[in-house]
């Protein structure tokens, strides 16, 4: 029926646009003939200047000698012989032209009725058709409107979008945990001869970019199964009901392709407890929520479906999805750690051509915190920047400074400063340099600069040579003591302090609030000092104004060591801190082979010695 709607809207269209085409060629066709008054005629026929005639109704067209053409209408009563009669032209003279009748009257009124009838009929039945058809393309959409987004990666059509475990690198225990998914969705009759029942749910939890949505991807193509993603945010809409309606058609799509896997990312976009939300029970997320548990609990745990979601915030989700027969089982994605960094960093420097001297090893030394998704970006940034200098491989030169670029910012090679402010940045980041290297339990020093960049004027990069899961009381001590390196080197040196020390003191009060108040570190002891507690009348203090002023206290006697322990240091070793200002003022940036040479120049000389052949 559609199709014949069209067929008869496409012969409609063509016939109009015919008209409008013959319209133009017949005014085309007017265009080389002049209008003239019939009286004209009958003059050039008496003077013989006419070698033919045209006679259409009452519209006479004469042609010259000279094959000009004129046009004019006669009188409606009598023929044209009759008018000529009636002008005094002779018989003879009549006798003697070329006079052609056409008769068209009947097709001109047929054409004249069909352009003022049916032409008015068809552009108003156009116009009809139009509407009726837009209001069936609402009444679709509006039925879509309940339809589920997801979109499906199906294992036999989309090859090229499905990932293997192998693709992700990292991850072994979560692979692991995840590994009997993929045999239960292979083999599900090896679990159920036993009586065993595969969970319905598993949550993968871990901060972002550590490769949630890419494991789960990995789990349905390992398992040969459609693949149905779906974000949590895409079932919260501002009508009540679509949401829940949306969950219904996704599970119910899902069990016609089953065995199949169903990915929610972003759960807690959808999955929060309830009982926070403004809209009470007739909350839209809630009745979505509500949907959710229903259809977890629906399915029989044998069918072939499973449910993956991702969140980063589980401590947020409802707990009726935590019970068991929901997401009963709980996948935790730790951020990689130095091993885990390296093989990410292989997988993604595939594709792009690295110098030989490259070393991963150190660039997942120089990358504590990262996440797989910021690995990938640095890789990104370091060929991004040998492009730009028109080179064909990258070196690891280039994947350094896009780390320093990741971390801190662009460098500002615009920015102009004076001599006196260059010599006070040097001297401050030198004070947090030698600070760092000469206290036992601090991070090692891996590069020192004074060039700006983002909000910094300079910065020293510490990082530790392995990765560290405990913090001791000696190392947030040794933090709190290079803290404040910068400071204590702009008092010593120039007298004074300057604003450049601002986000040092920030970092530092930080850390010895979290020395007091959370960890237990202070002779306050093991006490965990909260701001506020909640209450249902909104949130109270936690604790009396005596113990605040004791935690104060306590903040700034741990601060105040620190400060001590640094100046310390730094007036023992203060020919390394006139050394180390100097070599920034002159290069600028200072590595860690340079820089460990400025602080040990025996053990450089040694090191020299050793390589030398005897």
């Amino acid at each position: 029926m559609k199709k014949f709607t069209k067929n008869i809207l496409s012969g409609l269209l063509s016939i109009l646009a015919i008209i409008v085409i013959f319209g133009y060629l017949i005014a085309g066709n007017n265009g080389n003939v002049s209008k003239v008054p019939f009286s004209e005629i009958v003059q050039d026929i008496q003077s013989d200047q006419v070698k033919s005639v045209v006679v259409s109704n009452n519209t006479i067209r004469a042609t010259l000698n000279d094959d000009k053409i004129k046009q004019a209408e006669k009188e409606p009563s009598g023929t044209f012989v009759e008018s000529l009669q009636a002008y005094g032209i002779s018989e003879e003279k009549i006798k003697s032209l070329e006079i052609n009748i056409q008769n068209n009257e009947g097709n001109s009124i047929a054409f004249s009725i069909f352009l003022n009838i049916f032409v008015p009929i068809l552009l108003i039945g156009g116009l009809i058709w139009f509407s009726l058809r837009q209001a069936q393309k609402g009444s679709a959409q509006a039925m879509m409107f309940g339809r589920s987004m997801a979109k499906v990666i199906m294992p036999d059509k989309d090859r090229k979008k499905m990932l293997t475990f192998a693709d992700v690198a990292g991850l072994k225990e979560a692979k692991e945990e995840l590994e009997e998914i993929v045999e239960f969705l292979k083999n599900p009759q090896k679990y159920t001869d036993i009586g065993a029942k595969i969970p319905k749910g598993v949550l993968l939890v871990g901060p972002p970019g550590t490769g949630k949505t890419l494991l789960a991807r990995a789990v349905a193509s390992e398992a040969q199964v459609p693949f149905f993603f779906t974000s949590g945010s895409e079932f919260v809409e501002m009508f009540v009901g679509v949401g829940a309606s949306r969950i219904r058609d996704l599970f119910k799509t899902a069990e016609k392709n089953s065995p199949a896997l169903i990915f929610i990312d972003e759960l807690d976009a959808v999955g929060r407890s309830r009982g926070t939300g403004v809209g009470g029970g007739n909350d839209e997320r809630e009745q979505t929520l509500n949907q959710i548990l229903v259809e977890m609990d629906g399915f029989e745990a044998n069918k072939g479906l499973i449910v993956l979601a991702a969140t980063n915030r589980p401590d947020v989700l409802d707990s009726a999805l935590m019970r068991p027969g929901r997401f009963d089982r709980r996948v935790t994605l730790d951020l990689p750690d130095i091993k885990e960094r390296e093989q990410i960093l292989a997988v993604h420097a595939q594709g792009k051509p690295l110098e030989k001297k490259v070393s991963l090893r150190t660039i997942a030394e120089r990358t504590p915190g990262f996440s797989g998704a910021d690995l990938s970006n640095l890789l990104n940034e370091a060929a991004i920047l040998s492009a730009r200098q028109n080179k064909k491989t990258v070196s690891e030169n280039a994947i350094l400074m896009s780390i320093d670029k990741v971390l801190m910012g662009p460098e500002r090679k615009s920015r102009i400063i004076s001599e006196k402010e260059k010599t006070l940045v040097a001297y401050h980041e030198a004070g947090h340099a030698v600070t760092g290297h000469f206290l036992e339990h601090s991070d090692p020093i891996q590069k020192v600069t004074i060039i700006p960049r983002g909000r910094a004027g300079g910065y020293t990069l510490k990082m530790p040579t392995e990765d560290r899961r405990l913090v001791s009381r000696s190392h947030f001590e040794a933090d709190m003591a290079v803290a404040l390196g910068g400071y204590v080197a702009e008092e010593m040196i120039f007298g004074e302090m300057t604003t450049g020390a601002s986000n040092d003191i920030q970092q530092l009060t930080q850390i010895a609030e979290q020395y007091v108040r959370y960890y237990g570190m202070s002779k306050l002891g093991p006490i965990h000092y909260s701001d506020y507690r909640n209450n249902r009348t909104g949130e109270i203090p936690n604790h009396s104004e005596q113990t605040l002023q004791e935690i104060d206290a306590e903040v700034k006697r741990i601060i105040d060591k620190a400060y001590q322990t640094c100046k310390q240091t730094l007036t023992d070793n203060r020919d390394k801190l006139e050394l180390l200002a100097q070599a920034l003022i002159k290069d600028e940036t200072i590595e860690r082979k340079e820089f460990e040479a400025l602080m040990n120049p025996q053990a450089e000389e040694a090191i020299v010695q050793e390589v030398s052949p005897a």
